[in-house]
Formats: C-alpha cells, structure tokens, sequence
C-alpha cells in the first residue's frame, strides 16, 4: 500500500535532494496522524465488538435465566399464588408468592372490611386539620346500583381519598332517601301479588307498616352495592330521609318556613298522575316527542290510546252569527272550556270581541277575549279555546281575566258532574273518542290532522301526565331564589363556584323565571305534612280542606291545638292532620343540614357545615341543587356547600339514552363481576320489553357484548369512569374501555412482579437519594414522574379529573413500563453495571412507592395490594395503609428539565428505529446509525447509545454526521430536523414501504408548517400575539421547514439506494 505523500517525496527527491530532512519529517508527521486515525477507528470497531459482544452475553444470559425460569416453574407449589383466607374486618392475608397474573376477583376481597373496621373512613369532629365534606346524593331506598351512581361514587371517592391522603379531616356522609311514590309503588304492587289487596283495602296504619317493613328487610341494598365500588364513606353517620332526626329536620324547616310565611296552601295547578292518585313533580315527568299519529299503551286502558293528532271543531256563536273553529291536542278537555281567545290586532275576529260562544254540550257561554301573550294569530285559525283548570297556559290566561276554573276530572281521571251527565264516569280517553263521536252528531266536527307534540309521561307509573286544579302547598321561591341566584352570580359576594361554569347561565335562567313550588303529595308513605285542619262546630262545609283559612301548623298535635285555640279563642272544634305528605324532594332538600343534625347546632353542624362540595348529575341541578341552596340559606344561615361539581350524564357506546325499555342499561355489577352473553339476555327477559323490544335489545347486546362482558374488576371500572368525565355534558360509554384499563391492571401487576423480583427479599429501601449521582435513564423518571405528580394535582384543583387520569395512566404506562423498566434490566444481568443497578433499584422502588399512590385514588384495591408488598424503608414508620398514607408531591431536587428534553429526542429515536422494523422479523437485532446535525445531538446520541441500543433492540448504534457517507442497505426516517436514524436490514429493502414512511412524515410535518403558518399570517396576529410567541413560534416553522429540506434528502439517498440495488 502507498502511504499519503510517497509519490510527492519521490518527486521532491529527484528535484532537489538538498530538502531531504524537510520532506522526511513532513512524511512522518503525516504517517503519524494516519496511525492515530486507525487507531482511533480499531478503537471505535473494539466498543463496538464489546457491545455487540455484552449484548450476546445479555442474550446467553437471557438464555439461562429462561432455563431457570422453566425449572423454578417446576419446583413451584401452586398454593405459594394463593391468599390465605381472611376474617371479615382484619387485615388481608397476602399469598407468599405473587400470582402471575392479575385476577381482580381475588385482589378486591377483604381490603375493603379492613379499611371498614379499622375506622379509616371515619372523621373527626374535633380534628384541627381543615375540613373536607361531601354529602353522597341519596339513592332511593328502592334502587339497585345502576351506572349512574357508579359514575357518582368514582368520582366523589377519587375526590375523598385524595383530599384524605393530602391532609384533611375529610367526611363523606352516606344516606337514603325514602323515595316516597317509587316506595309506595313497589310495596302497593307486591301486595296486590301476594295478597290481592291494595292500600285502601288494608288501611293507612297498616300500609305504612308493611312499608316499613319492606324497607328494613329489602331496603338499602345500594348502600352495600356502593362498597363493592370501593366507596370511602363515613357508614358511622349513615342517615335515612325518614328516620327520626331526619324527621325532626323536616317538621321544623316546614314550621319555620309557615312562620316566616314561606308556605302556603293555595289552588293551583301540578302535574297529576291518576293511577298514583297524586301530584308528582316536574322531574318525575318524562317528556315524549310524538312526531306524528301514535297509538301508546296508557295503564288502566285495554286498547292503545291516540296521539299526535290535532282535532278541529266549531263551537257556534251566540245569537247566530255562525260558528268559531279552535283545535286541541286533547279535545276531551273541552268539556271544562271557559273562554275562547283571539289575538286584538286579527281583524277576522274583531267584530267578535266581547261577544261569546255557546258550549254545545251545556249551554256555557264562552266569552270571546283578547289574548296576546298567548295566541299567535298566525298559528292555526288564530283562535285558541281555554280550560283554565287543565292547562299551564290557559291557567295563566284565567287569572289574567278572571275566568272561572272548572275541573272536569276526578282523581282517577274519569270524568266528573261538571263534564255533563253524557260523559260522567267516563275515563278520560274513552271520553275523548265520545266527544268526537257527540261534535260529528251536531255537526261541529271539522277533522283532525297530524301533529307534532311532547306528552308527559309519569317516570313512575308510565301514566300520562293530567295537569290538574288542587289545593296544595306551596313555597314562595321569590325570595329565596334571589338569594340562591346572587350566591353564584354575585360579583362582590360569590358563595358558590358551579363546575363546569357554562351551567352558571342555566342556573341564572332558571332562577330569575323559578315560580313557586308545590310540595304536597297525596301519598301515604313519606313525612306527614304538619298541618291540622279546623273543623268548626258551626262551620256548613265539614269536609276537610273546604275553607282555607282553617289551616294551623305545628311540630305536633299538642303545638297544633294551640294554635287553633289562639286562632278560634272560645270555639268549639276538632282538628285534623293534613293526610297528604311532603314531596321527596323537601326532606332531599334539607339534607347538608339534617345529615349534620340540624336543627340542632350539633358537634359535626359547627365542625362540617357548609359543606365543601356538591357532585352529583346536571340533570337535577335545579330539581335538587337549586332547592338546597335556597334551604340551606334559609335555615342553616350559609350555602350547603362551597362548590358545585356536575358530571355529565351516560349513555350506551352509541350515544344512545340508557332505559330500561330499550335493554340497553348497563348494571356495574356485571362489568366489575363479569356476564356471559346469556346471563345478559336473561336479564332482559325478565325486564317488562314486549315481544319486538325485547328481540332487538337482544340484538344489540349480541352486537356490543359478543362472548359477554370479561370481569373488569371495580378498579377498571371507576379508572374508566372518571377518564370519561372530559366528554361534555355526556359520556358514550364502552365498555370496552373498561377491559383496556382491565388490561393495564395487569401491566401495573407485572410491574411490580418485576421489580419484587430485581429488589430481592433483603431489599431495604434508602432513607436518602443523591440523585445527582444516578444514571441519565433513572434521574429522567424522577424528573418525569415529579411532572405527573404535579399535573395529576393541578387536575384535581381545577376538577378536571380526565387530565388527572391521563398524567397518571401515561407516567405509569408510557414512561415507567415502556420506557424506564425496559432501559434497566441490562443492569441486573451484567455484574459490571453494579453500581447503575443498585440506583436503578432504589429509583425503582420510590417510582412505585410514589406511583401506587398517585394511582390510588382512582384505583383503591390493585394499589392497596401491591403497595402492601413493597419493602419498607429502614426504620419506617409507614402508614398501616395506603389509603391514609401521604399523596405524593412535588419535589424540586428531582425536577431535571435538560435530561427530560434528551430523554424525549432518545424516545424519539428509538420509536423510529424501532418502526424501521421490518413486521415479519422483530427479533432480530440489526445495526443501527444515527445522523446527528450539530454537535449538541451528536453528544445526546453518545450519551444515550446504550439506553438506545438496548430500547430500540438494535445490534449497535453508530453516530454519524452530514460528512459521513449514507450507510447502504438502510430503512431510513427523520426524528426532527436534526436527526434521522437509519437501520441496516440484511436483504432487500421494501422500496414501497420505506418511500410510504416518507412519504407519511412529509405530509405530516408539511400538514403542521401549513397550519402554523397560516395562524401566523391570520389578521391580527402580530398585533395581538406576544412577541414572545411569535419568536418561539417562528422556530417552530423554520424547524418545519428543515425538517422538510431533510426528508428531501432521505428520499433522494433512498431513491439512491433503490437504484443500486436494482443493479
């Protein structure tokens, strides 16, 4: 071989022979640099043997590990994976050995009655720490677990178990509500199917007593199903809406709101349900679109009843002057018309004002009035019948001018005197088919056409809906919901922060329109009303209820017959209770107050009220959340509660509503115990579907849950939850999700697996890190997990519990599992690597000591169990449980910001190389070059080869740069503008699937220059953006547009490939 300058010194020689001694040491200088070049290259190609060769001993090693591994299987005795039995309440007993695989069944038993019995969820009315209180929204007292109130104790135990963990004396208050019509329902039918009898044949006394009854045998099953989700209430103050303190709660608040003139009793008209016989409430009605003609099945009817129809008739005009035509949804109520109302500015009605029309039926005149709040001209003939006592609008009309109110119904929607001789006894619906059949006999009969409508349906009873004329009683809201409605709005004294804020404005609407609210209920389970009637030796009317001013109130007869006595001084008289109870949701109402022993300025009242949060569903914002806010104000002398958090409402995994009567209710039971597809249609058969609806559900579930759904475990189930709350105002739940989060129960379960295995049975956690000192790979997990721990609480804060969910599962998942794991076990195989492996297991063990309670919030039972399985710090003084240990914060001295943003570059690399891959050959390892553009990245690459070498599951890692040839046979990709990765692959490369990555990465980087670009030059932008962004902004194209000069580049240098190896 020819050395660089033999021929120049040949030359220099024959010309000159004097520079002889120049030239050779010139030659020698030159001779020397090319030795130490080849020096340094052997160098190179020896690290890069001893790489390749620690690999091969790392797979030897792996070798005889699995060998190990299939011997100690052997040897092992399978009772070694079981846990021992548990007595209720004690601590659980762990199996010896860890089951190699996740069984959600087996982790949930037993920690719950521990943490029970050992008081944990207990609070402290006389604790310093401050105060944290929820009030669990109380299930009715008939309910089953349904996936709502899953949805609610995910949320709120997430919620009160981090606030626990972070240092507060937290309260979370359990309780039922006696649900007073769905109660009186579900003991009214199986008495009629177990005896033949119904209330009114065996007596108030004795119906209430069988409810009872009913109650403490059957009631309260919900409470215990809450446990099964893993709920962290405080069961030592748990209440019941009808129990005795409860009750006391409800009389005063009832006295003193008659006292401050708050309730009264008046005429007026409710939502009537004439198979319960009572007034229901506004959210006890479902609203039905009827888009055109339907035949429904009403109870109480043979045959299916008709709706969606507008029926048009003719009442005749007095005098002769020819007829008026009017149309009605509900042409029975006509029967009980007062007036006929035109709008003042028709002209074709204008020679008719203040003249009447004549009832065909009774002869009634009709006054003829002007109307023009309520009629619209346009609409229809432009004149509107009206029946005062049977319609919200019309009874608004009648008190405008002052039209009589005539109810044509009794209780049990037939047909009264006041409906005429013709049509009494008749149920309402059978008379609406005659009043059709009477108006054609006179002629009046003008047609029916089709018409869109909603019709109120009972939730309870399915029975639709009758507005109705009753004495009731009411609460004046006016007041009290200007104050409810400044508690949120107010500028200068905001009480209540609603979560998410849109939900202020409807709280502002409804509040500024709220009318008074009508809580009253013709039942006979629930809270007696108060109130005593007079009945006057001299009065002419004896029945109960005729004069209105007979009324007392009083918190018992004795404080009643007071009153009477001051009211009617030196009469003779008798009193009698009001029959009627209090709607549900008065004593619901009450319930911050009463759970805290209000009236009664109680210990827990003084410690614990107002509450801290309310979280419960949009639906019942001011149904339920409205009215306690006025209350609590009222009577406790504050707002319940301080924030209120509502979470959106479920439906099916095709945003379809959940019900009953489309079979497509999911019970959280069968997600967490698991159900075959048979069990599923079991279920739906003993549902009320007819025939079709039951046949379809069957199909969708055959669709949705194929082999049924896997048992999920409660942990999957809450974590999926929870992830879920991100969705607006409604989540499309999957079920599905639910066993991808099953799924990494398992991965976490391995993790720790893996790392009992690396710490060993001597392992003693340290009492103090030098992080410092640590490997890159393991200060860049601390860093990273430090960032979690910070997002996860930041999340919390501002009630954003799906970004809580998304730091937690993405640290635990994509940082820990994928990423910091993988890059250590080359550590535990080599005995070089001692002193990375000894940090690896200490940052290790304070990775899953930090993550398990990070997790544990949303998970409590998987990171009870494994938490309880890691060794404890020399001299520990660790808490008994997770639950009550400390939540992880953040800590400065791990935060490393410049290892984070390598680690991010390597992760990059590395996810490159590794889809470089070629599908049908993972295992094996092939070398790696990294093109490195500037001497930063050249650095990075260096520092990190191993970490790349051994994540990427590459052979090597060579670091070039833009001087340094292209390797041939090479799948290339950019990582960024700075660095592409290559990987050589024995054989041929896929000229197609190597230009598609290509081709994939230009659209994409062409896609984000575009879109940023165009902000950038959007109106306004350098006006209003601050110049800092505009600069960072401003890298970020000009890194876009390198990024697209470089995969240029590649795909020349691929072409260029392609090319010669078609050759």
């Amino acid at each position: 071989m020819t050395l660089p300058g033999e021929d120049k010194l040949e030359k220099q020689t024959n010309e000159d022979k004097t520079d002889d001694q120049d030239l050779e040491r010139k030659m020698k200088k030159e001779q020397k640099a090319k030795l130490k070049e080849e020096k340094k290259l052997k160098a190179a190609q020896k690290a890069e043997a001893a790489k390749l060769q620690a690999q091969k001993s790392s797979d030897g090693s792996k070798k005889s590990e699995r060998k190990q591994r299939k011997k100690d299987i052997e040897e092992e005795n399978p009772e070694d994976f079981i846990d021992p039995a548990t007595p209720d309440g004690q601590k659980k007993k762990l199996s010896c050995q860890m089951a190699k695989q996740y069984n959600p069944n087996a982790v949930e038993k037993s920690w719950y009655s521990w943490w029970e019995a050992s008081n944990f969820f207990v609070a402290d009315a006389s604790s310093s720490k401050p105060p944290f209180v929820i009030v669990l929204p109380p299930p009715n007292v008939t309910g089953a677990l349904h996936i709502g109130h899953g949805l609610t104790a995910a949320i709120q135990d997430t919620i009160i178990r981090w606030r626990r963990m972070s240092g507060y004396n937290v309260l979370w208050v359990p309780g039922m509500d006696h649900a007073g019509i769905a109660t009186q329902v579900v003991v009214e039918k199986k008495l009629m199917r177990e005896c033949k009898l119904t209330r009114h044949d065996i007596g108030r006394e004795r119906f209430v007593s069988e409810v009872w009854k009913w109650k403490n045998e059957y009631g309260g099953t919900i409470l215990n199903q809450e446990r099964r989700l893993g709920a962290s209430l405080d069961w030592s103050r748990e209440c019941f809406t009808m129990d005795d303190a409860r009750s006391k709660a409800v009389t005063e608040a009832f006295v003193k709101l008659y006292k401050e003139g708050l309730i009264y009793r008046d005429h007026r008209l409710v939502n009537w349900d004439c198979s319960l016989r009572t007034a229901i409430s506004d959210i006890e009605v479902d609203h039905e679109e009827i888009k055109e003609e339907t035949f429904r099945k009403v109870p109480g009817y043979e045959h299916e009843v008709q709706f969606g129809v507008l029926t048009s008739f003719a009442y005749p005009l007095e005098g002769g002057m020819g007829d008026i035509v009017v149309a009605t949804t509900r042409v029975e109520t006509m029967l009980g018309d007062t007036a006929i109302a035109v709008h003042s500015k028709d002209k074709r009605y204008s020679h008719l004002h203040g003249k009447s029309a004549v009832h065909p039926f009774n002869g009634r005149k009709l006054p003829i009035i002007c109307d023009d709040i309520l009629v619209d001209p346009e609409f229809g003939t432009g004149a509107v019948k009206i029946t005062p006592a049977h319609d919200p609008n019309d009874f608004e009309v009648g008190k405008r001018h002052n039209l009589a109110f005539i109810n044509i119904f009794t209780d049990e929607g037939k047909i009264n005197s006041n409906g005429g001789a013709d049509f009494e006894g008749m149920p309402r619906f059978a008379a609406r088919v005659a009043v059709i059949e009477a108006l054609k006999s006179k002629g009046l009969y003008r047609g029916a056409q089709k018409n869109e409508m909603k019709l109120g349906i009972c939730s309870r009873s399915n029975d639709v809906v009758e507005p109705m004329i009753k004495p009731q009683w009411f609460v004046d809201c006016k007041s009290m919901g200007k104050l409810a409605l400044d508690a949120v709005l107010s500028d200068n004294n905001k009480k209540i922060e609603i979560i998410p804020h849109q939900y202020e404005q409807e709280w502002k609407r409804w509040l500024e329109n709220i009318r008074d609210w009508c809580i009253s209920r013709q039942l006979w389970w629930g809270h007696r009303i108060p109130a005593w009637y007079v009945i006057l030796e001299d009065d002419q009317l004896k029945d109960v209820g005729s004069y209105n001013d007979h009324w007392v109130v009083g918190r018992n007869e004795q404080e009643a017959l007071i009153e009477a006595n001051n009211l009617f001084s030196g009469k003779k008289f008798e009193i009698v209770q009001d029959p009627d109870v209090l709607d549900t949701w008065f004593s619901s109402g009450l319930f911050p107050l009463s759970v805290l022993g209000w009236p009664d300025v109680t210990p827990d009242f003084k410690a614990f009220y107002p509450t801290s949060l309310l979280e419960t569903g949009h639906d019942i914002l001011f149904f339920w959340v409205a009215r306690m806010v006025m209350l609590g104000m009222q009577l406790g002398g504050d707002v319940p509660f301080r924030k209120v958090y509502l979470h959106p409402m479920i439906r099916d995994a095709h945003g379809q509503k959940m019900s009953k009567s489309k079979g497509n209710v999911i019970d959280p039971l069968e997600v967490i115990n698991g159900i075959s597809l048979e069990g599923l249609h079991k279920r739906l058969e003993a549902s009320n579907l007819d025939r079709s609806e039951l046949e379809n559900a069957k199909m969708d579930q055959a669709k949705d849950f194929q082999n049924g759904i896997p048992e999920c475990g409660a942990d999957a189930l809450r974590f999926a939850l929870v992830s879920y709350t991100a969705q607006s105002d409604k989540i499309n739940l999957d079920v599905l999700r639910v066993i991808g989060y099953r799924q990494w129960c398992n991965k976490l379960w391995n993790a720790i697996r893996f790392a009992m295995m690396k710490l060993g049975d001597d392992y003693v956690p340290p009492q103090k890190l030098d992080v410092k000192s640590m490997p890159p790979v393991c200060q860049w997990i601390l860093s990273v997990l430090n960032n979690a721990v910070a997002r996860t609480i930041t999340s919390f804060e501002s009630y954003k519990f799906s970004d809580a969910t998304t730091a937690v599962y993405s640290w635990w998942q994509f940082q820990l599992c994928d990423v910091f794991i993988e890059a250590i076990k080359p550590f535990f195989t080599d005995s070089k690597y001692e002193s990375a492996k000894e940090a690896s297991r200490h940052t290790l063990w304070i990775c899953l000591d930090t993550g398990l309670r990070l997790l544990h919030p949303f998970m409590p039972f998987v990171t009870e169990e494994l938490w309880q399985r890691l060794p404890l710090e020399e001299g520990s003084s660790r808490k008994e449980s997770i639950m009550i240990s400390e939540y992880p914060s953040f800590i400065e001295a791990w935060s490393n910001e410049k290892i984070e943003n390598d680690m991010d570059i390597v992760n990059g690399a590395v996810r490159k190389l590794r889809s470089l891959r070629p599908q049908s050959d993972k295992n094996e390892r092939y070398p790696a070059f990294a093109l490195c553009r500037g001497p930063d990245i050249t650095n990075i690459m260096r520092t990190y080869d191993f970490e790349i070498v051994t994540l990427a599951s590459v052979s090597s890692l060579k670091v070039i740069t833009e001087n340094d040839m292209a390797p041939p046979g090479c799948a290339i990709d950019v990582v960024d503008e700075n660095l592409s990765v290559y990987l050589q692959l024995q054989g041929t490369l896929d000229p197609e699937a190597e230009r598609e990555k290509l081709r994939k990465r230009r659209e994409d980087t062409q896609k984000k220059h575009d879109l940023l670009s165009q902000e950038m030059n959007s109106s306004g932008y350098k006006e209003k953006a601050p110049l800092s962004i505009q600069e960072e902004q401003m890298k970020k194209l000009t890194a876009y547009l390198e990024e697209l000069k470089i995969i240029d580049q590649a795909e020349q240098d691929l072409e260029r490939r392609i090319h010669q190896q078609m050759k």
